[in-house]
């Protein structure tokens, strides 16, 4: 893999049939080694729904006014 991580060249695609098949032609070396790396597309609340309202004791304001207990600036 050494030879890999040089080259800078990504290409894209989508798994069919549990095959890997590129979203356009790729000019590689026969036998060339490939690495294949997951996108996972999910949205931010997906991502953090492990910790969304776990927080407890917060102000009601706390999203209106978050800047107010960070930083001191005035309540909105």
């Amino acid at each position: 893999m050494d030879d890999l991580q040089n080259d800078k060249t990504e290409y894209a695609g989508h798994v069919a049939n549990g095959v890997v098949v590129l979203d356009e032609a790729a000019h590689l070396p026969e036998g060339a080694r490939v690495r294949v790396i997951p996108v996972i597309d999910l949205t931010l609340a997906e991502r953090l729904k492990k910790i969304i309202g776990i927080a407890k004791g917060l102000p009601s304001d706390l999203a209106k006014n978050h800047n107010h207990y960070i930083h001191g600036t005035p309540k909105i």
